[in-house]
C-alpha cells in the first residue's frame, strides 16, 4: 500500500527538521556519528559526538502549534525507547562505558528550539 499525501508530507516535514538540526549541531561542533540509525526497538534520528559525549537526538518538527510545542511529543514512552536504543549501539559498537547524554531538537515553521541534557 502506498503512503497517503498526508503521510508524505508528515515525512518532507520530518526530513526538513533533520536536515536543519544536522546543519545546527555542525556549526556548533558537533560531529555526526549516525542518521536514521535504526535498532529493533526504533530509530535515532541522529546520533552526534561532541568532546567525547555521544548525543542521541530526537527531532520533532512541527509546522505550527496547533498540537502543543514539538518536543512536548517526548514523552516517557519515546524517552524509554531512546534509552533502549542507545543501549544497542553503545554495546554494538562501542562494547564499553561511553558518556552519553539525550537530547531533543524541537522544530517549528523553521526554528530550532535545541534542549540538551532533555531527559535521563
Amino acid at each position: 500500500m502506498q503512503n497517503s499525501p498526508k503521510d508524505l508530507r508528515k515525512k518532507i516535514l520530518g526530513r526538513r527538521g533533520e536536515d536543519l538540526t544536522k546543519k545546527y549541531l555542525e556549526k556548533r561542533g558537533y560531529k555526526i556519528v549516525e542518521r536514521n540509525f535504526s535498532t529493533p526497538f526504533g530509530e535515532a534520528d541522529i546520533i552526534a559526538e561532541k568532546g567525547g559525549i555521544l548525543c542521541f537526538v530526537e527531532v520533532k518538527t512541527r509546522s505550527g502549534d496547533g498540537f502543543g510545542k514539538p518536543f512536548e511529543a517526548v514523552d516517557a514512552r519515546k524517552q524509554e525507547r531512546y534509552r533502549k536504543i542507545a543501549a544497542f549501539y553503545l554495546a554494538g559498537v562501542f562494547k564499553e562505558e561511553r558518556e552519553c547524554r539525550f537530547d531533543v531538537s524541537s522544530v517549528e515553521n523553521g526554528k530550532i528550539e535545541y534542549i540538551e541534557d532533555a531527559f535521563q
